[in-house]
């Protein structure tokens, strides 16, 4: 049997204020946020372009309303740099993390990427070759050791729009990574790259160290195929949405991460316009539905047998 099932609800604030559109939401004060989000019963979020970055007043910032840092977002370029300008570029920000007790960075791979940019998805970027994928490979897990030896573990976040966004892709690293690279699980990321999000948690559950809760819009998703759009125009028109407000199984991936031990943060992120998605709403809603979830008593259904033989 495994252990209790120890997992904290934590949120990004891009609920409230967005950091790739930052006409979303931007004259929302981090205060809002922060005590909203303590308001609903979050015990910590991500960070935000809102957020100091000094340890010391970020530390003063998230005591205030009794809230955890739990991660933040880091943009690496491993793709184009070497592993001593990756660790010299990471200094400041790994350090943010460490001073206040984060246990994982959000590393999302922007050499390349197309994420930001308003061209098709279709024109991402992707590495060619064997050796391409070797090469990413090996640095990624060399500098994976570096941000492990501040007791911070880098949690890989599969991205549309970027060189690691397919399930294949997602299998692909994780067969040539060292051990010390976590998975960043982002079930509506992969619900958008065509994966299915149980079946692809039930394969990679044993490297996840880190979990976005989103839920997706499937005739979003659709017209996002079908219309060429770029992830940004994808977002504003509402691909994403809060857990329990979509098309995702939010009870198959909570029942795979209690029954593989899962003790890391969930944190629900959903990219949307407030003016469309009020913040407080769709935060509470979501924090609801997890909640819901991680307390109801565990099925009797083997969940991890199925979802090994569903990923075999």
């Amino acid at each position: 049997m495994p252990d209790a099932f120890s997992v904290k609800i934590g949120i990004n604030p891009i609920s409230w204020t967005n950091d790739d559109l930052p006409w979303l939401g931007g004259e929302t004060p981090l205060e809002v946020a922060l005590s909203e989000g303590k308001a609903i019963g979050y015990e910590g979020f991500e960070l935000g372009n809102k957020f100091p970055r000094e340890s010391a007043a970020l530390k003063r910032v998230l005591a205030k309303h009794g809230l955890e840092l739990v991660s933040g977002w880091y943009s690496g370029r491993l793709a184009r740099r070497s592993v001593q300008e990756e660790i010299a570029a990471v200094g400041a920000h790994l350090k943010l993390l460490a001073d206040n007790g984060a246990k994982v960075m959000v590393y999302g791979e922007v050499a390349d990427s197309i994420q930001g940019s308003p061209v098709p998805l279709h024109e991402r970027p992707r590495f060619r070759s064997d050796e391409q994928w070797r090469t990413y490979a090996d640095k990624l897990s060399a500098f994976a050791k570096h941000t492990l030896g501040s007791g911070v573990r880098l949690a890989y976040h599969h991205h549309m729009g970027a060189y690691v966004q397919s399930p294949a892709d997602v299998d692909r690293l994780m067969s040539l990574a060292g051990d010390d690279v976590g998975l960043l699980f982002d079930s509506g990321h992969m619900a958008f790259a065509g994966g299915d999000p149980a079946a692809m948690l039930a394969k990679h559950v044993q490297r996840v160290c880190h979990v976005h809760c989103k839920d997706v819009r499937p005739a979003v998703l659709a017209q996002a195929r079908n219309g060429g759009w770029s992830f940004l125009e994808a977002v504003v028109n509402g691909a994403f949405t809060v857990p329990g407000d979509g098309a995702v199984d939010f009870d198959a991936l909570i029942g795979l991460l209690r029954d593989h031990g899962y003790k890391g943060w969930l944190v629900v992120e959903a990219e949307q316009d407030p003016a469309v998605a009020p913040s407080y709403a769709y935060a509470e809603k979501g924090f609801a539905h997890l909640r819901g979830l991680i307390d109801a008593p565990p099925r009797s259904t083997p969940r991890a047998d199925a979802g090994r033989r569903a990923a075999a």
